[in-house]
């Protein structure tokens, strides 16, 4: 997808509220070996623009002044009430440098797995964007999950998911989340018989209390 912007030489929040009122947005391209560039951009055509999935998990043309630029969408600032773009941030990106992005999950094959035909299965999405690291020619605009063989009970590990090429998830450590789950309607799932517990031994009768000797006078 391309992206039209130029340079922005006024700065500062006076400067930002007239290109809002001329219907533009404000914002920084930064990253590579160039100094962070202050940009503007129409209001209108990048609004539309943010409304497509891919736009934001996509490598995008961005025309900068009338020269080629390959970046990916960082940050947007909306107005608390209104469809307004208020501030935008954009990040170079190098061939050969990796980068780390949230791409979306798209679930694919739900309806014709057994778990949904023949058992009425509800399949739970646990996760909808996964974190991955990659370089810029491998950076996938999502990534599927088939639940073609999902059967009832089952619950998807992220580890179960196929990788595109040249894509690592990014996790920490052992970790291993769930992406989705799948429970039958009305379904009582067996606990495990609890082990039994040891005979409570009845506490032995007290001894009765010894009698008195009379005293002697």
């Amino acid at each position: 997808m391309k992206v039209v912007a130029n340079t922005r030489e006024a700065q500062g929040s006076g400067a930002s509220r007239r290109l809002r009122r001329a219907d533009k947005v404000p914002g920084i391209l930064f990253g590579g070996k160039s100094e962070p560039t202050p940009i503007e951009l129409e209001h209108n055509p990048l609004y539309h623009a943010l409304r497509v999935e891919s736009f934001h998990s996509s490598i995008l043309d961005m025309e900068l002044d009338g020269k080629p630029e390959r970046v990916l969408l960082r940050d947007v600032q909306w107005h608390p009430y209104k469809a307004q773009v208020m501030h935008i941030d954009f990040q170079r990106v190098a061939a050969d440098q990796r980068i780390t992005l949230k791409v979306p999950l798209h679930f694919v094959n739900q309806e014709n797995s057994p778990a949904v035909k023949l058992s009425a299965a509800i399949v739970g999405h646990v996760m909808n964007e996964l974190l991955i690291s990659c370089l810029a020619a491998d950076l996938p605009e999502f990534i599927e999950v088939d639940l073609t063989n999902l059967t009832p009970g089952t619950t998807v590990f992220l580890r179960d998911l196929q990788m595109p090429k040249g894509v690592t998830p990014v996790l920490h450590g052992k970790e291993n989340p769930v992406v989705a789950t799948c429970t039958v309607p009305g379904a009582v799932e067996e606990e495990p018989a609890a082990e039994a517990a040891p005979a409570a031994v009845a506490p032995a009768a007290a001894p009765a209390a010894a009698a008195k000797k009379p005293e002697k006078k």
